[in-house]
C-alpha cells in the first residue's frame, strides 16, 4: 500500500442499475449509502479521505454500465490512490422484453467478464454484489436471475473476485418482497435497502474495504 503524510486517498465507484442508484427510497440512500454510513467510522481511522460514488443508473443493463464504465470512472479515480469498484448488474438483463431476456446469460457473463478485466487493467480493485430481484417479474424471472447470478458467481471465482451473493436472500425475505409490492414491483423502500446493505456488508464488502488491495494501487493505464 503506496501512503504518503496524508494518510490513504479511498475512493470507491458504486457502479450499476436502479437498485444500486436506490431508486424507490424515500431517504435517498439506498444500500450504497447505508452501507458506507455503516462503515464510515472504521475506514475514517485509517484513511483520512474517503470518498463514495454512486453511479447507478435506472433500467441499466450489464452492456450498459460495460458501455459507460470507463468513461465515468476515469474522472473520479486517481493514480496512486486506493481505487475501488464495487459493481452489481443482471436484474435487467434477466427481465423479458419482447419474449426475451434484455439481454442474453452468455452475453451478461462476458460483459461482467470485461468489466472486471477493465477494472484491473486500471487499478480498480473489483467486488461484485449479486443482482436483486425484480419481484414483481414473478418466478421466471426469478429462475433466470438465480441461474445468472449463480454465472456471475462462477466469474468472480474464476478472477480471484469477491463475490456477494444476494438474489436468494432477497426473494425471501418478507420485508424486501412487501415493500417492492406496495411500490413499483420492484424498488423496496427504507426497509428493504437496509436488509440489501447488511447483506452485502455480512456478505464481505466490510472487511474488503478496511483491507489493503495492493493492487487497486498501481494507477491507470
Amino acid at each position: 500500500m503506496t501512503k504518503d503524510s496524508g494518510g490513504r486517498d479511498l475512493r470507491i465507484a458504486f457502479v450499476g442499475d436502479s437498485f444500486t442508484q436506490g431508486i424507490g427510497d424515500p431517504e435517498f440512500r439506498g444500500w450504497v449509502g447505508r452501507a458506507a454510513a455503516d462503515c464510515w467510522a472504521e475506514l475514517a481511522a485509517g484513511p483520512d479521505r474517503v470518498t463514495v460514488f454512486n453511479l447507478g443508473v435506472r433500467r441499466n443493463t450489464s452492456a450498459d454500465v460495460l458501455a459507460r464504465c470507463w468513461g465515468e470512472t476515469a474522472v473520479r479515480v486517481l493514480p496512486g490512490a486506493d481505487n475501488r469498484l464495487v459493481l452489481s448488474v443482471g436484474s435487467n438483463d434477466a427481465v423479458e422484453e419482447g419474449g426475451r431476456p434484455r439481454v442474453a446469460p452468455e452475453e451478461c457473463l462476458a460483459n461482467v467478464a470485461a468489466l472486471l478485466d477493465g477494472a484491473r487493467e486500471r487499478g480498480l480493485a473489483p467486488l461484485v454484489v449479486g443482482p436483486p430481484p425484480v419481484v414483481g417479474a414473478g418466478a421466471e424471472h426469478l429462475e433466470r436471475l438465480l441461474a445468472l447470478a449463480d454465472g456471475i458467481a462462477g466469474v468472480c471465482a474464476g478472477r480471484g473476485v469477491p463475490f456477494v451473493g444476494v438474489t436468494r436472500e432477497l426473494a425471501a425475505d418478507r420485508e424486501w418482497v412487501a415493500e417492492a409490492l406496495a411500490g413499483d414491483g420492484a424498488h423496496p423502500g427504507a426497509g428493504g435497502y437496509r436488509r440489501l446493505a447488511d447483506l452485502v456488508l455480512r456478505g464481505g464488502l466490510r472487511a474488503w474495504l478496511t483491507e489493503d488491495h495492493p493492487a487497486a494501487v498501481t494507477g491507470l493505464t
